[in-house]
């Protein structure tokens, strides 16, 4: 039987950090890093539950660890450690081809030319390998969408289903609705049939199996599905079959418990055009609502972004390190907008350190990022502007982005002109598509569908729209 010698010192130690954090202003960033529960204890250590290795790892972080032993020993007066666990139970190892495996080596075979063998991890064909509840920081704003999502995608089809996120623009929606894809194929692998898709590519599919008479063909496809993640419902507009084709295709998913995971750009009670029994069906489950990260979170969220930008060895640790934590801070406070505005100063930042090869000073930072902070850009940007950057980004003329060129060298940077000047500029479609040659409204809309949903999948289209987008709000005409 579990002891439990320790627990009131355990209580009493975390109350009182709470009434410190609390005195000192920072109440919000205790609630958010002291997620912990008591398991049990043994003479000289005390066993907690946090929710993640993610979790962990940012308390680590952030000495949560050391403050609470260090608050115990001051109650008890013996050195006690505390041992994690991840939701009440044992971290295990799976069996299953897609973990990463290392084989343990007893320490007294190891030399110093040992090397752990290591499994590659299988990755979904669909999903972006760093969409994982591990690489997404919850805050206050979505930490209830946190929890209902790893809790879907530990229990598909049992926990909560359907799931409708939504929200504005780079506040993580897709993000967690792939990471419910990678967990549950983490752990079942190909086994479990998983399909991640925007709306714009599901209507296109279902309007081809029309047209070629494969309709069958695509009801099986989808109708048989384990995991359903249905991207950007918002697009349903005007897609009266599409809408009655997804209605048949949910009703079967859910008759077979199978988990369905949908988002939006608004409140599904917001979506006049879909029709009411098919709008019935998204409110059924959950429908959670995603706002932009406080300070604590966005301080955590850049944070977070640094270490995966060393991780993955997209900047050296001296680069990262020459960023300050003044400037970190700065960032936090100036950026209340969306996660993607966040990573796009910091990366802006860690880019300039390389280039220059000197430390960002707050005054670097200020200087550099003033554009960004300053009042809406929109007025000031261009279309003209934004085809001459694009242009000469892809090393091509004004002409050839206006022109009607079908060919890829000349029609994705269009669509990606059509991209960021539907973001930065108040153009409408019908107005855009007079300052692209003259195209039909409904072309521009294409366009700039078909980009949102490719930077979705590809990290490297995202991170070139960034880097446009920046060079256009500092183009000097």
């Amino acid at each position: 039987m579990a002891e439990q010698n320790y627990r009131v010192f355990f209580d009493e130690a975390i109350k009182q950090i709470h009434e410190e954090y609390k005195a000192a202003g920072k109440e919000n960033e205790f609630l958010l890093w002291f997620k912990i529960s008591y398991v049990e204890d043994t003479i000289s250590e005390i066993t907690v539950s946090v929710a993640s290795e993610f979790m962990h790892q940012q308390m680590d972080s952030r000495n949560v660890t050391s403050k609470i032993e260090q608050k115990i020993q001051e109650l008890t007066g013996q050195s006690i450690k505390l041992k994690y666990i991840l939701n009440n139970e044992p971290v295990k190892s799976s069996d299953s081809v897609q973990t990463t495996q290392i084989y343990d080596v007893p320490k007294e075979e190891k030399n110093a030319d040992y090397k752990e063998a290591v499994i590659p991890v299988k990755k979904h064909p669909q999903l972006r390998e760093d969409y994982t509840f591990e690489n997404f920081v919850p805050g206050e704003n979505s930490l209830y969408a946190f929890n209902a999502s790893l809790a879907a995608a530990k229990n598909p089809g049992k926990a909560y289903n359907p799931i409708l996120i939504y929200g504005g623009v780079g506040l993580g929606k897709t993000h967690l609705m792939q990471s419910i894809g990678n967990y549950i194929y983490k752990e079942k692998g190909d086994k479990c049939k998983i399909c991640y898709i925007s709306t714009e590519t599901f209507t296109n599919e279902f309007i081809t199996a029309v047209r070629t008479q494969t309709t069958e063909k695509f009801k099986n496809k989808y109708r048989k599905l384990d995991v359903l993640l249905l991207d950007d419902i918002h697009f349903l507009k005007d897609k009266d079959s599409t809408q009655e084709e997804l209605f048949y295709t949910f009703n079967a998913l859910y008759d077979r418990n199978c988990q369905m995971v949908f988002t939006c750009d608004r409140p599904i009670t917001e979506l006049k055009f879909i029709e009411p029994r098919l709008s019935t069906r998204f409110s059924r489950g959950l429908n959670i609502d995603l706002q932009p990260p406080n300070y604590e979170t966005r301080r955590a969220i850049l944070e977070k972004k640094k270490e995966l930008l060393l991780e993955t060895n997209q900047f050296s640790a001296a680069t990262i390190n020459r960023i300050s934590d003044d400037v970190i801070d700065y960032i936090a406070k100036n950026v209340q907008t969306n996660v993607r505005d966040l990573e796009g100063c910091l990366t802006k930042m860690i880019g300039y350190a390389e280039l220059v090869g000197k430390n960002v000073t707050i005054e670097i930072a200020q200087q550099q990022l003033r554009d960004i902070f300053s009042s809406p850009l929109s007025g000031s940007i261009t279309v003209e502007n934004i085809q001459k950057v694009v242009a000469n980004h892809y090393n091509i003329s004004i002409s050839d982005i206006k022109s009607n060129k079908r060919s890829p060298k000349f029609a994705i940077p269009r669509q990606i002109a059509v991209y960021i000047a539907r973001n930065l500029t108040e153009y409408s479609y019908p107005e855009l598509a007079g300052e692209f040659g003259g195209r039909d409204h409904s072309t521009m809309m294409h366009s700039y569908e078909k980009i949102s949903n490719c930077i979705k999948t590809d990290s490297s289209l995202d991170t070139t729209i960034q880097q446009l987008m920046r060079e256009i709000k500092d183009y000097k005409k």
